[in-house]
């Protein structure tokens, strides 16, 4: 008797069990395959774009040598972003978002493409995270159910017990055990390897925004203190 002719002996408690494994087994994969594609070229890609933007001779070669490298565009937006900072500097736009010092208007461009990025680095890891922690659950609420189903049937047997008419519930009991891990196993390996990833890509990505904003808006020099006045004395 195989797995699924288990399952499909077992009552609504059990198939909606099984139904609400499944659909955080397709939901899980989903997010591991896009992550591993979004994620395929880890800390080297961004690291090949930040070298590539130091060794650009302006901005607009930049951004466009780094199409080529940032394939995951997580390092373009601060370039992007820096541009923009540059086309209103020169426009000398009126509106609130071209207020303040230079180096207040590109911290705040560089702070919205950092998180934006940021963002796009940490999708998925919270389904991945509640996937992992609660399909053993879930798993184990099946195998409750399946055994008492399993001594329901012994308690109501009357003729004498039978091995074969309570295989079927501690069978389906023990799949949905098997199941919950198998659920929850990928998405806790993925979640423990994307976080690592999206870990270092986050700190390469604030340093570079780091270094832009030293670079392009250094801060003002600091004003010397006033010097003490001198005290009259009798």
């Amino acid at each position: 008797m195989s797995a699924l002719d288990l399952l499909t002996q077992g009552d609504a408690v059990s198939r909606a069990v099984a139904a609400l494994l499944l659909a955080m087994s397709v939901a899980s994969w989903v997010v591991i395959l896009w992550k591993a594609w979004l994620l395929r070229g880890g800390t080297r890609d961004v690291l090949r774009s930040i070298a590539a933007f130091w060794q650009s001779p302006g901005l607009d070669e930049a951004a466009q040598r780094l199409q080529g490298f940032d394939r995951a565009a997580l390092v373009r937006p601060a370039v992007l972003a820096l541009q923009q900072v540059a086309l209103d500097t020169q426009a000398a736009r009126g509106d609130l978002a071209a207020q303040g010092s230079l180096a207040q208007r590109l911290t705040r461009a560089l702070r919205d493409a950092l998180h934006g990025a940021l963002r796009r680095l940490q999708a998925g890891q919270i389904l991945l995270a509640t996937v992992g922690a609660t399909a053993p659950f879930v798993g184990l609420l099946g195998t409750v159910w399946g055994i008492h189903r399993a001594l329901a049937t012994i308690a109501a047997q009357t003729g004498g017990f039978t091995i074969d008419k309570v295989a079927g519930p501690v069978g389906e009991a023990l799949v949905m055990t098997a199941f919950g891990l198998a659920v929850a196993i990928p998405a806790v390996l993925a979640y423990n390897v994307f976080g690592r990833v999206v870990g270092r890509i986050e700190a390469e990505l604030e340093g570079f925004a780091h270094d832009l904003l030293a670079t392009f808006a250094p801060a003002a020099p600091a004003v010397p203190p006033a010097r003490p006045m001198p005290v009259a004395t009798a």
